[in-house]
């Protein structure tokens, strides 16, 4: 049996009827990332030594009736920007890469409470700012898909580390679609969650994040099946006192009356959406009303509206916080993809800036009366095909290209709402999918729409597998 296929459900389950033991499922996956890492490079810190350890005290701790959490003996990879004790956090930059974590981040800490085997840290881009994933430490991650293509950004380790099977969750996080877009382009599922939902605490950082940053970031996992990513985010989303911005929110709201009405929109607003992107949502929306969903041909109000306040109002903070880091230890390919962020979007003063966030409230009222009546969204997340691995280093035309494309995922950050992708199907060879947009704190929501979707679409990573090394 091939253990480094399983789910973590399946894992969890195995596990309780005896079936394999938390040893066996890790060195099972190590020995797969070992084998099949090379390829794709999107593990660059190899733990499994310390994986096998562990997998050992979990499975003494289970036979001696000991108290365990949900992810128990599960394998799961760390994206190279979140702190784990006594590891460096690069965060792609070589600068940093002499920068050792005094403890566990929030989520970590989390993860390691609910019992997660870390098996490995996943590649990011310089800052983890890119729709890409490359970096002059480790070079870049190729999509198992195709090596030429690229797995997104910034969490496009844990997005090929995902589908080429090193475990079956991987952590990420996402600011303007950097759990999403590696979900999109490799062929998995995640969801950002909202603002608020799950912790965030780095103790390395030198400095507090900006205020934007903290209300548009968010962490996450990608996996394989929707119902991993239900179980990783609720044992992610436990209180960590070091943030505060944290919200005690149950993770089941309340009921609401059927059939949940879902608007459907492909409105390309003035960018040229490939039609068989735009055929994917259709077969989305046809998938949701097979599932009992009533699904509407609606507009939203206008995604350009908080799409437009992260490229001034974010962007302006970005420019603020992070620029003396790239100028002082980024590479020129980093730099000049940020001079096409600041070139494309439109950089504000203190007046502008307290305006951009005084609109942001408006935007954010104006989206929560319409999910009072519409709870989910179901949209394009890029409206154009894969792209090659070193697109955004082609020039501003690229930046630009791609941005306008991912409208639909940055807008969603400047609103901090729940947001989830699910593949599809292939287009040109490379995965495609759709994005469900959810009300605050409402996850569940997002995640019963997707599942319904994935039980309907079938799994893209099996077509993958049948031509890949076991």
């Amino acid at each position: 049996m091939d253990l480094w296929k399983c789910s973590a459900t399946e894992l969890i389950d195995g596990y309780e009827r005896g079936d394999f033991t938390c040893a066996e499922v890790t060195a099972d996956v190590v020995e797969r990332i070992r084998a099949v890492n090379p390829q794709v490079n999107a593990i660059v810190v190899d733990l499994g030594d310390a994986a096998t350890a562990a997998a050992q005290a979990a499975d003494e701790a289970r036979a001696a009736g000991e108290a365990f959490g949900p992810l128990h003996g599960v394998p799961v990879t760390i994206k190279q920007n979140l702190d784990v004790e006594g590891q460096p956090t690069p965060n792609g930059l070589l600068a940093l890469a002499g920068t050792i974590a005094p403890s566990d981040s929030a989520v970590v800490a989390n993860l390691r409470r609910a019992g997660a085997i870390f098996v490995g840290r996943t590649n990011v881009p310089e800052l983890s700012m890119r729709f890409t994933t490359s970096n002059p430490i480790d070079g870049p991650t190729r999509n198992p898909w195709h090596p030429d293509a690229s797995p997104g950004g910034s969490s496009g380790g844990a997005g090929a580390a995902t589908v080429a099977g090193f475990g079956p969750i991987h952590h990420g996080n996402d600011i303007a679609g950097s759990l999403r877009v590696p979900a999109w382009c490799n062929g998995v599922t995640t969801i950002k969650p909202s603002q608020g939902r799950l912790p965030a605490y780095n103790p390395t950082a030198a400095a507090e994040r900006g205020l934007l940053s903290s209300l548009m970031s968010a962490q996450g996992v990608l996996a394989r099946t929707v119902a991993d990513v239900r179980l990783a985010t609720r044992a992610m989303a436990a209180r960590d006192p070091r943030d505060p911005w944290w919200l005690p929110v149950p993770f089941d709201g309340p009921a609401l009356e059927p059939p949940l009405r879902v608007a459907v929109t492909t409105n390309p607003h003035g960018y040229p959406i490939d039609p068989r992107i735009a055929a994917l949502v259709d077969r989305a929306a046809t998938h949701l009303a097979d599932a009992g969903y009533a699904v509407d041909e609606v507009e939203q109000p206008l995604i350009t509206d908080p799409a437009r306040g992260w490229m001034s109002t974010g962007i302006t903070e970005i420019k603020l916080t992070l620029d003396a880091s790239v100028r002082a230890h980024g590479s020129s390919e980093l730099g000049a993809v940020f001079d096409a962020y600041y070139a494309m979007g439109e950089l504000v003063d203190l007046v502008g800036y307290r305006a951009g966030l005084s609109d942001r409230t408006r935007m954010m009222r104006d989206w929560s009366l319409f999910l009072d009546h519409h709870p989910l969204v179901l949209t394009p997340l890029l409206m154009r095909p894969g792209f090659p691995w070193d697109y955004d280093a082609q020039g501003p035309a690229a930046v630009e290209d791609l941005f306008r494309s991912a409208i639909y995922s940055y807008g969603v950050n400047f609103l901090g709402l729940p947001a989830g992708v699910v593949p599809i199907d292939l287009v040109d060879g490379l995965p495609a999918g759709v994005q469900v947009i959810g009300a605050r704190f409402r996850e569940d929501l997002v995640l019963d729409a997707l599942e319904a979707i994935e039980t309907r679409a079938g799994s893209l990573v099996e077509r993958l597998w049948a031509t890949w090394p076991d």
